[in-house]
């Protein structure tokens, strides 16, 4: 008869048998394997007014050096905003924070955001080496239909400047449009876009996803609730990790500087301290805190999903992924248990 001890100690031994660790098993043995940098940034729109877009210049250079093939991007996709806006009960406050409004480009290509993305699709598949002006019109219109906005304004920008006009599915609203997204203080479009049109990209890829967010019966409460667990000495121990470089941002050398601390190790400890950490112990009894975390969760694991799935029609690529500082650590640790990834480390590029 075995004795509770051992019996104990024998399914001990069986469940630490059947772990199954996925980065035990990377692959293919033969072949280019798919790799993935992963570049938190902040967000540009809210850095002081002495910020320099030039500053970028450097970086921007760092990083065509390295040749991506794609470049996935913190937005939210055409399709997924045209899914969230059938369903207001939910998702109406992600819709208004995340999705731009695509009624102008649809009335002007007669288009709704399926077509218009299957249509993108179609004229990518026969895309012609050496494409005349009036398509990349086309295919720029066809993009803001589709809510790709910031791979309309890759096709823009890859325009030589005489012909960045109306026509060819683009109108006078429209072409302002474009003309307004190229100047915005963005990351994905003064790092993201800017960097594809020089590779000769024809797009860039949106991975973001809110298809988690769920704020419950009563959302001012819920925002209340994760505000004040924000408001914890983590929090400001952050702000002091970012004040005094954000400051002004004016130089290449500046520029590099301020992504290196973004993009530094200790980051991610002390991002979860100040946010989600703080709001899985929030005690409210309605749980506000906990679902928040577990739509921040939620939200990284897709987001990782969307990047796995963009390496899958073209193994052997290297996939650039431009995101908030804050969810490079889950992306970069949920990335590295598949089969096929492989993670570069972002900091050897910024020194």
């Amino acid at each position: 008869m075995i004795g509770p001890l051992l019996a104990a100690w024998m399914l001990a031994g069986t469940v630490h048998a059947q772990t199954f660790d996925p980065r035990a098993h990377k692959g293919p043995q033969h072949g280019v394997p798919n790799e993935v940098m992963v570049l938190g940034t902040a967000h540009l729109a809210v850095l002081p007014e002495t910020f320099e877009p030039a500053s970028l210049g450097t970086l921007i250079d760092r990083l065509a050096a390295w040749q991506p093939k794609a470049i996935a991007i913190e937005s939210v996709s055409g399709q997924q905003c045209d899914m969230m806006r059938r369903y207001p009960s939910r998702y109406r406050y992600t819709v208004k924070d995340y999705c731009p409004d695509v009624s102008a480009a649809g009335k002007a290509t007669g288009l709704d955001v399926p077509a218009a993305n299957a249509s993108a699709e179609t004229m990518l598949a026969t895309w012609p080496a050496h494409p005349t002006a009036a398509q990349r019109r086309t295919l720029a219109a066809t993009f803001l239909a589709a809510g790709e906005r910031d791979s309309a304004l890759v096709q823009w920008l890859r325009l030589p400047e005489a012909d960045r006009q109306a026509g060819d599915g683009l109108d006078q609203e429209l072409v302002a449009a474009l003309e307004a997204l190229r100047v915005s203080r963005n990351e994905n479009t003064l790092i993201a876009a800017t960097l594809a049109a020089r590779l000769g990209h024809e797009r860039l890829w949106p991975m973001d996803d809110h298809s988690s967010d769920q704020f419950g019966p009563d959302p001012k409460a819920y925002a209340a609730a994760i505000r004040k667990a924000w408001d914890n000495p983590a929090s400001k121990r952050r702000g002091t990790m970012f004040g005094a470089l954000e400051a002004q941002v004016d130089t290449p050398q500046k520029a590099l500087a301020l992504y290196r601390r973004y993009n530094a190790a200790d980051l991610a400890s002390v991002a979860f301290e100040s946010d989600y950490g703080a709001a899985l112990e929030e005690p409210s009894p309605q749980g506000y805190g906990r679902r928040y975390v577990t739509s921040w969760e939620t939200r990284n694991l897709r987001m990782a999903a969307n990047i796995r799935d963009l390496m899958g029609p073209t193994p052997g690529m290297r996939t650039l992924v431009l995101v908030g500082a804050s969810h490079k650590a889950y992306l970069a640790a949920y990335l590295e248990q598949m089969h096929d990834v492989r993670i570069v480390d972002v900091q050897a590029m910024l020194e």
